[in-house]
């Protein structure tokens, strides 16, 4: 399996995955979104989206970031807002 075979992954995503050392789903699946998202503002870009950690979490997931749970909508928004003090 690919990353791109996973939903929400497209070229961007895939693009900065790659440069944090990201090439398997499993990888992806062991670092987990938080962290994921992290080093891509960190590492490639710091002006990465609440929307972009939601369809990392999606990915992981295996569904749509749509679908979403609430619960991990909030937790992932709360952890969102953290990271910049908004």
């Amino acid at each position: 399996m690919e990353l791109t075979d996973l939903p929400n992954v497209g070229k961007v995503l895939v693009s900065n995955l790659n440069e944090i050392g990201i090439h398997t789903p499993e990888e992806l699946y062991k670092e987990g979104s938080m962290n994921v998202f992290i080093k891509i503002r960190e590492q490639v870009d710091s002006g990465a989206c609440l929307s972009m950690l939601y369809g990392i979490q999606g990915a992981i997931e295996g569904i749509s970031y749509t679908k979403l749970s609430d619960i991990t909508k909030l937790e992932l928004r709360a952890f969102y807002h953290s990271l910049d003090g908004n």
